[in-house]
């Protein structure tokens, strides 16, 4: 059996990858009550679309991401990397295998995500609902480009330095990509910091890749002539990532 489908029967019988399915496909619809939707129903579409990009994206944290780290560590502790090295495996085809297979559950999410704000968050005028459409489907292909190279990370990570110290280092790099760039650029013009901008220049900014702006005020999608600079700016850091994964990642702990 190879390491792909190992790991891939491992994740189906652990089960918890349900939780995921149930908090983007169910959650968001239970959530709305809790939001000012009730009280205005104008804001209730945009409220649940909210909240289905939201979960896709703790999902993916804390479940995408946990779920690589343990694996990047069992796989070294456990003498498998070993045996499959010993099998003609080598460590970057273990890597990829265990990479994929994370994917092979975290890849439905955007597109869960999308295809339900696309089936019960659209506006009702065609022309809004085109673009809502288009909106959703670009912020899948990039939510993937962020978090994809990022759990292959997580592995790498785990396999040398623990499972935990895996984990720990996907979830800031998302969280500071996402929400830290744009504290630090504030930051960076109140105090008129040199190093602070030259800081926020080199992070990763994936709060290109969040839609939660362009779905609540319906700003619609990213320009055409645009979005194959986004791709192309998250496809460099994610061979960026690649490359520290595959440098870091090993197949046997230290004695």
């Amino acid at each position: 059996m190879s390491l792909y489908r190992l790991t891939i029967a491992t994740l189906f019988r652990r089960k918890s990858w349900v939780i995921c399915v149930f908090a983007v496909g169910v959650l968001p619809f239970c959530l709305q009550h809790l939001s000012s939707g009730t009280e205005n129903p104008a804001l209730l579409k945009p409220a649940i679309a909210q909240a289905t990009w939201a979960m896709a994206l703790l999902s993916t944290i804390f479940w995408g991401f946990f779920t690589a780290a343990i694996q990047g560590e069992s796989n070294a502790r456990s003498g498998l990397g070993e045996y499959f090295l010993s099998s003609g495996v080598s460590a970057g085809r273990q890597l990829l295998e265990m990479w994929l297979a994370v994917l092979t559950y975290l890849i439905p999410l955007p597109f869960l995500a999308a295809a339900i704000c696309i089936l019960r968050t659209s506006p009702a005028l065609t022309e809004e609902k085109t673009m809502w459409m288009v909106t959703n489907f670009q912020y899948a292909l990039l939510f993937l480009l962020v978090m994809t190279p990022l759990v292959a990370l997580a592995t790498a990570v785990a396999s040398r330095f623990g499972s935990l110290t895996g984990f720990l280092t996907s979830g800031f790099l998302a969280i500071y990509g996402l929400y830290g760039v744009g504290y630090l650029k504030l930051l960076g013009n109140l105090e008129e910091n040199a190093v602070l901008k030259w800081i926020w220049t080199g992070s990763p900014h994936y709060h290109f890749a969040d839609p939660t702006e362009r779905l609540r005020y319906k700003l619609g999608a990213i320009d055409w002539d645009k979005f194959p600079l986004l791709l192309a700016y998250f496809g460099g850091i994610m061979l960026v990532h690649a490359t520290l994964s595959r440098l870091i990642f090993r197949v046997r702990a230290t004695a």
